[in-house]
């Protein structure tokens, strides 16, 4: 029988805290959440791998150092609301479950989307909540969000997510250019997001966040 418990901390010990993620509750979170869980029984053996494991031809589940290095540069408050886009079966949002007051995770696939609610139930992530919709929409009725993030690659950030950013609030997405990515840091100040690099790192673009050609006159 498979020694999950022991992949956890290995995960921690050799792909986390190398990549100078040191904070305790990013740390007891990525310990005590059990990702196998949150992925199709058929990926469990590959579950903790230091990759981005492939769910569909266009979604992943980010690799932990990903994942892990994004929650350190936004350094989540117990008192903030999180919108967490691209939950996919529910592991990001059971992760920043632990971190914030709550969680609002937008799936698009509807399948996944009522796997995650059942399985984070299981879990006992009782301050996350699912919603059903598109990924470029998100879930504006519960925002603004202190915290985004986003759990795959863009090209562009959609005029909608933008929006249900707070005053102040931060957002952290992975922008790609070509085969090229990079982590990049959001604050909105004014009604307009900054962006900051915070790390390199790759996923296929998610649906909805490709950029759109533009012609020129």
């Amino acid at each position: 029988m498979t020694d999950f418990a022991a992949r956890r901390r290995m995960m921690v010990d050799t792909q986390v805290r190398p990549s100078d993620v040191t904070k305790y509750p990013i740390i007891d979170a990525l310990l005590t959440v059990r990702r196998e869980v949150f992925v199709p029984d058929a990926l469990r053996e590959i579950a903790y791998a230091g990759e981005n494991i492939a769910l569909e031809a266009d979604r992943v589940l980010l690799e932990p150092r990903t994942l892990a290095k994004m929650l350190d540069a936004l350094d989540i408050q117990p008192t903030e609301l999180v919108l967490d886009i691209g939950a996919a079966l529910g592991y990001s949002a059971a992760v920043i479950g632990r971190l914030a007051e709550a969680v609002v995770a937008v799936e698009e696939d509807e399948t996944w989307a009522g796997e995650a609610e059942s399985l984070l139930a299981a879990e006992g992530a009782d301050n996350v909540a699912v919603v059903a919709a598109p990924l470029a929409v998100g879930a504006p009725k519960h925002g603004p969000y202190d915290v985004i993030t986003v759990q795959g690659g863009i090209e562009v950030l959609p005029a909608a997510i933008e929006d249900q950013l707070k005053e102040g609030g931060r957002i952290a997405a992975l922008f790609t250019d070509d085969q090229l990515g990079t982590v990049r840091l959001g604050i909105k100040r004014n009604g307009r997001i900054s962006w900051r690099f915070a790390f390199n790192a790759s996923a296929p673009v998610l649906p909805g966040y490709t950029r759109t050609a533009s012609f020129a006159l």
